[in-house]
This record gives structure tokens, sequence and C-alpha cells, in this order.
């Protein structure tokens, strides 16, 4: 069974085929760079990082684009209370910030949050004020059309004209009267309260250098605007899929797909949104105090272990955050992790494999409109059978089992998430081991004693710390569960 995807605007599963065979182009909304990243955002991140990937292993050339929202009403807000002489300075928004330094330190902010996750980099990301004069070109073309128009008040204002468009509404499947009015800009100059902003006038409370001269007026771009200009420019006037968050539905991507067809584009062919993340079975709100930053995420759990619980729920379905989430998702990570490492101490020097084989059941779920839940199950599936080889005997059942999760570790992403302790520093690999060597030397003693608590007490602290531990007639062996790394048989053992 090829890929199948579920396209928000038909409402239906799809079978994918790209328009140019063997490549597919992706187009994913990025951040607009007003403050730190949440939760949100790196689990869009996430979502769409596997899809990549998966794509990638089925041997597509993916051209991912993602954009940086680095000019809108926001951040211009964000920087300007900076100004104030009541502002009280804090290290996320110090005092007197101009509006482009406060936002190239948030695109930052994101782009360390997605490392930390080890979500890829795309082929290009662009900012929004890279993109004025194509931003002019396309507002013009719309003007040209009759679908949008300059303000009539002097503002400088240029509206997209709703009624204009009959298919406006076809992606979220809402008729325009039933919409809300557009809160982007002041409604006097508008023919319909409905009518978007694509272009907006300088106002004299902006900074200067948040000031564009357009064809229309000295101003700034509206925020759909931006997204149809990057889109089109890096991927073509039609192209494969355009994704993000499930709030950006409406108005963003219902805003960006009427202005781009109206201009005559065939925009995308797929429209791809994930779940929103709510905490304990309610919306995360700052009002409620029940929101979690990234950072804290990876305060509580290794970085493996975060981006386990980000990517494990279907992508379209909601992602509920419990305070004993990132605990789960840790346990998950450690027994794929122990596996491997018990599976690389059976094979010694030799490679554990992984290449690009996955299980047929694996393979169904991810073409399965990326069915990341049942392709876990067939992960841990896998681990089952490679720890029942092991305890068997059976080196060659074992391999397999071993080059298969390592393959499918490799493509769900968490292969690639960086760890601590990963940096192959064989000075801090050797304190280590000196360190472990010398608690199981403890452990021996205590054993020998028949001090069997204090004995329990210890190994309890090397996996609270991380170290998985093996016992059998030959000793003691022992593995950084955390990483997957293991032992040599020279200091890896210990009789008792």
């Amino acid at each position: 069974m090829g890929l199948r995807l579920y396209d928000t605007k038909t409402a239906t599963v799809r079978d994918f085929e790209p328009l140019e065979p063997g490549r597919v182009s992706l187009y994913y909304c990025g951040a607009t760079v007003q403050g730190r990243p949440h939760v949100g955002h790196v689990r869009s991140a996430v979502a769409f990082d596997i899809l990549i990937r998966w794509l990638e292993h089925s041997g597509f050339d993916v051209l991912s684009v993602r954009n940086v929202t680095d000019i809108d009403d926001k951040i211009l807000e964000k920087s300007a209370q900076s100004h104030l002489p009541e502002h009280a300075a804090t290290p996320d928004y110090p005092a007197q910030e101009p509006w482009f330094a406060l936002a190239y330190r948030f695109e930052q902010a994101f782009h360390q949050a997605y490392d930390a996750l080890g979500v890829k980099r795309p082929r290009y990301e662009p900012r929004a004020t890279g993109h004025m004069t194509e931003m002019f070109a396309l507002i013009q073309r719309l003007i040209d059309a009759e679908h949008a128009y300059p303000a009539q008040d002097g503002s400088g204002d240029v509206y997209f004209d709703v009624r204009s468009w009959p298919r406006y509404g076809e992606l979220t499947h809402q008729r325009a009267e039933d919409m809300q009015d557009a809160a982007d800009a002041d409604a006097r100059g508008k023919r319909d309260p409905r009518d978007f902003a694509l272009w907006k006038g300088h106002k004299s409370s902006d900074p200067v250098t948040a000031r564009w001269d357009a064809p229309w007026g000295a101003g700034r771009p509206g925020w759909h605007v931006e997204c149809s200009v990057m889109a089109t420019k890096y991927l073509g006037s039609q192209f494969d899929i355009h994704g993000g968050g499930l709030d950006l539905r409406f108005p963003h991507h219902e805003n960006e797909l009427a202005q781009s067809a109206a201009a005559g584009d065939d925009f995308a062919r797929f429209w791809l949104h994930n779940g929103m993340v709510t905490y304990a079975g309610e919306k995360m709100s700052k009002s409620l105090g029940n929101t979690i930053a990234p950072e804290e995420m990876l305060a509580a759990a290794r970085p493996r272990a975060v981006r386990y619980f980000l990517g494990q729920a279907h992508y379209r379905s909601q992602l509920d955050y419990r305070p004993t989430s990132l605990q789960e998702a840790q346990s998950a990570v450690e027994r794929v992790e122990t596996f491997l490492a018990r599976a690389q101490r059976s094979l010694g020097d030799q490679d554990l494999g992984g290449g690009q084989t996955v299980p047929e059941a694996f393979a169904a779920a991810m073409n399965d409109d990326l069915n990341v839940p049942q392709a876990l199950a067939v992960l841990h599936e896998s681990v089952r059978a490679g720890n029942t080889a092991l305890d068997a005997g059976d080196t060659e059942a074992m391999t397999r089992s071993a080059a298969a999760v390592n393959t499918m570790m490799r493509v769900l992403g968490l292969s690639d998430v960086p760890e601590a302790g990963e940096s192959g520093s064989s000075e801090a690999e050797e304190s280590l081991a000196e360190l472990v060597e010398a608690l199981l030397n403890e452990r021996v003693q205590a054993k020998s004693a028949k001090d069997y608590a204090r004995a329990d007490a210890l190994r309890d602290r090397l996996t609270e710390a991380g170290i998985a531990l093996e016992d059998s007639k030959d000793g003691t062996r022992w593995a950084l569960a955390r990483t997957g790394s293991t032992t040599s048989p020279a200091t890896g053992a210990r009789k008792g």
C-alpha cells in the first residue's frame, strides 16, 4: 500500500502521489517569533519532521520549507512595551529592544528547541522581511484581478475582497456569511468587515524601521500574504503539501488559499493539520496556570523521551500532557535502548545494522496517514521479539530484530536526538566507567557479606542514574541505558 494522507480541504484520506515523481514539495508554517516556543510549536515541528523522515525513507527527495514570521503586530507590540518607562525588564523582554532584535533572538530560541528534539532543519527557512518585492507583486495581481482593493480612507491599507471570491471558505467548509469579522485591521476602510489585510499602512506609532515603500503607500505586510509568497517562491505555483497546526486552519490557511487561488496559483494539493496539546484534558492557558514550555519538559526528562512523547499520538489527534507523561515516555525509550545495548554486547564489535528495511506492519502503519501509535506498537513488539531471541541464544533472530529497531528509531527521529554523554569524549567515558566499576565492586562486597539491602540499594542507585545492569553466572555487565552505549568486555563485567 502506498502513502495515504488526510487532506483537510477534501476531508478525506487520499492516495498521495507527488507532482514530480521521486520528489515531494512541502511547506509548513513555522514560528511567529514574538516569544519563546511553546509545546504546541514543537509538537507541530516533530509531527512534520516524522512525515519528512518517512518520505525520505520511502525514497523521496523532500524539498521542505518552514517560514519565519519576523514582522507582525505582536512582535511590534512586544518591542513597543519594552520602550515604555514603566516596563519592568526581564531576560525575555529587556528594555529598549528593537523589534528586529527581539524577533531574531526568539528565532534562535526556536532553533534551540527544534535542535534539542532532533527536528531536522528544512531545506529553506525564509524570513518574511526578505520577500517584500514578491509580496508587492502578489498584491498587485490581486488588485488587477479585482479581488483586492486599496482602502479609500488614505490609510495605505490593502484588503482582500472576500465577496469577490465565491470559493472563500472551501478549506474550512464554511460560508462567508457565517464567518466572524476579520480582526487584523481597522474596519473603517473595508468594503466588508470580513475582508482581511494584505498590506497595512504605516501608523505614527509604528517604528520607522518597520515600514517598506509599496505602490499603495508605506507600510508592512499582512500575516497571510507572507506565507503565500514564501511557499510559491520556493516551491512553485503548485506544490504537494501545506501543513501546520490545527489552530491555523482559520483564518490563516483559509486566507492563504483564497488569495493564492484568486491570483491564479493552484497552490497546495494536500493540506495537513496536526492536533493541539492539552493538559490533563483541558486546553492549555496561561490564565489557568496549566501551560508547560519545552524547556520545562527538557528539564524534567531526557530529550529523547520528550520527543517520544510529542510524537507518540496520531498527528491529527489531541495530545494530552499529564504529570506522568514524560516518565512513561522515558520508560518506553529505555526499554528500546536497553535491548539495543544487550544486543550490542552480544555482538561485540559487530555493527547492529539497520538500513532501508522496516517490518511490513511498520510500513503499513506509516503509510496509513502516518499512524505513529501503530508504528510504535510494531517497534516495541520487535524489541520483545529481540529480547526473547537473546534469552534463547538465537543470534540470527536477535540481529534481525536489532537492525529493524535501529531503522524504526531512525525513521521516527529518535536516534537523532542529541543526548548528554554522547559527545564521544574518551576521558568522560573513562571517568564514568571508573565510577560505575567502583559501585559494582562495592555491590559485590555487599553481596558477599550477605548485606542484600545494601546491594539492592546500589543497584537502584545505578538504575536511577541511567545505568542498566545485567546479572548472569559470568558476573554483572552494565550499559548506558539512556543512550544505548555499551561497556567493553574488559571493563563491563564484575563477578558477584
